[in-house]
């Protein structure tokens, strides 16, 4: 599923135009990752959590010329499902 169709299904779910919908898609991406980018978590009850998690720096190698170089340190986003989620995918 790309964007084009979780718009797509959540117009036709929730009864909106597809214009609504793409807004109501766009307005939560928005919002999940200007939380992210200030560092607090984002938690979805049933769905799972979006956290921010730290890579130090580390020495690396340049694969074309074989020198060494610096890898900074960086922010990655994590997602970790919750378990209304696991049970979905995972039923008995």
């Amino acid at each position: 599923m790309n964007k084009t169709d979780l718009v797509a299904a959540v117009a036709e779910r929730a009864g909106l135009s597809r214009t609504d919908a793409a807004k109501a898609v766009d307005s939560m991406i928005e919002a999940i990752t200007e939380a992210l980018r200030d560092g607090r978590e984002v938690r979805l009850v049933g769905f799972g959590s979006f956290a921010v998690t730290h890579r130090a720096a580390a020495a690396g190698r340049d694969p074309r010329s074989g020198a060494a170089i610096q890898i900074p340190a960086s922010k990655l986003p994590k997602f970790r499902a919750g378990q209304a989620l696991k049970d979905a995918l995972n039923p008995l």
